[in-house]
C-alpha cells in the first residue's frame, strides 16, 4: 500500500514478497485504492480551488490539506473493506502469518545496484509507459481534431456519457477525460481543460486562478469537486498498472477484476454522494 502511494505499478510488483497466493492476489487487486503520485496533483488542485477557496487565505491551505488527507484515509479504509470482502467471497481461505525475513548484511555492490535499479526497474517501467503514452496521445489528438459535421468526435463521446455522468455528479467531459486518461492519471485535468476550452491538443495550465475560472464557467460546484476527488481516488488503474497486474497474476480474469473493483466502488460512491446531496440540500 505504501509503495502504491508512489506508483500503483510498483505497489503491485512489491506484492511478490507475500508468500500466500490468496493474500498476494488480494493485495494486488486493492493496491489501486490508494492514490498514486499521478493523482495527487489533481486532488490538491481541486481541493485548493473548491474546498480551501471557501475559507480565508490563512486557513485555506490547512483546510485543503485536511481534505486531501481525508481522501487518502478513505482510500485506506476502502482498501481494508474490499480486502475483507474479497477474503470472505471470491478469495476465501485461512489467514496466514506474515514473516519478512531480513537478509544477511553484505557490503553494497554499487555497480550491481545501479544496473538492477535502472535496467530491471526504471527503464522497464518507463519503456512500458512510453509504449502506452505515445499511441494514446495520438488517439486523443485525433478525437479532438476530427469533426463529424461541426462537432468533434470527442464531443460526441462526451455527449454520449453525459447522462450517466450526471448521475455521478459529474459531466460528460469529466467522465470522458477519466476514460481517455487511462494511460496516465496526470493527463486527466489537461483533457478536461482541453474539452472545455475547445482546443485541439492537451492544455497544461499552471495558474490556479485560470483553472478555477474555466471550471466555474463550465458549471463546477463543490459537489462536482467532491465527486471528482472521489472518482480520482476510486477508478480503474492506469494501463501500466493493469499490464503489471496481468504479468504478476498471469490472468486476464484478475486483471479485469482489478479494473472493475475500484471503478464500481467509485461510481456507486459518487452516485450515493450526489443523491444524498440533492436530498439534503
Amino acid at each position: 500500500m505504501c509503495m502504491g502511494f508512489g506508483c500503483n505499478s510498483c505497489g503491485v510488483t512489491g506484492c511478490r514478497i507475500i508468500d500466500s497466493p490468496r493474500e498476494k492476489l488480494i493485495s494486488i487487486l486493492t493496491n489501486a485504492f490508494v492514490p498514486c503520485n499521478g493523482r495527487f496533483p489533481f486532488l490538491i488542485t481541486i481541493s485548493s480551488i473548491f474546498i480551501g477557496g471557501i475559507f480565508t487565505k490563512a486557513n485555506s491551505s490547512v483546510v485543503s490539506t485536511i481534505t486531501v488527507l481525508l481522501i487518502v484515509v478513505l482510500g485506506i479504509l476502502m482498501t481494508l473493506l474490499i480486502s475483507k470482502v474479497l477474503s470472505k467471497t471470491l478469495l476465501k481461505g485461512e489467514s496466514t502469518s506474515f514473516v519478512l525475513e531480513l537478509p544477511p548484511y553484505r557490503k553494497p555492490q554499487i555497480g550491481q545496484i545501479l544496473v538492477r535499479s535502472i535496467l530491471d526497474r526504471t527503464l522497464f517501467v518507463l519503456g512500458r509507459a512510453i509504449a502506452i503514452a505515445a499511441p494514446a496521445g495520438l488517439i486523443i489528438w485525433l478525437l479532438a481534431n476530427i469533426n463529424i459535421g461541426d462537432i468533434s468526435i470527442l464531443n460526441y463521446i462526451a455527449n454520449f456519457f453525459d447522462p450517466f455522468a450526471r448521475l455521478m455528479g459529474l459531466d460528460g467531459y469529466i467522465l470522458t477525460a477519466f476514460i481517455l486518461g487511462i494511460p496516465a492519471n496526470e493527463i486527466v485535468l489537461p483533457i478536461i481543460l482541453m474539452c472545455y476550452m475547445g482546443k485541439g491538443s492537451l492544455v497544461n495550465l499552471e495558474n490556479m486562478y485560470e483553472i478555477e475560472h474555466i471550471l466555474l464557467q463550465n458549471g463546477w460546484t463543490i459537489l462536482t469537486a467532491i465527486n471528482v476527488m472521489i472518482f480520482t481516488l476510486l477508478h480503474f488503474p492506469c494501463t501500466t498498472t493493469l499490464l503489471t497486474i496481468k504479468k504478476e497474476t498471469g490472468s486476464i480474469k484478475w486483471t479485469i477484476i482489478a479494473f472493475l473493483l475500484p471503478t464500481i466502488c467509485g461510481v456507486v460512491l459518487c452516485m450515493a454522494t450526489n443523491l444524498v446531496w440533492h436530498l439534503v440540500i
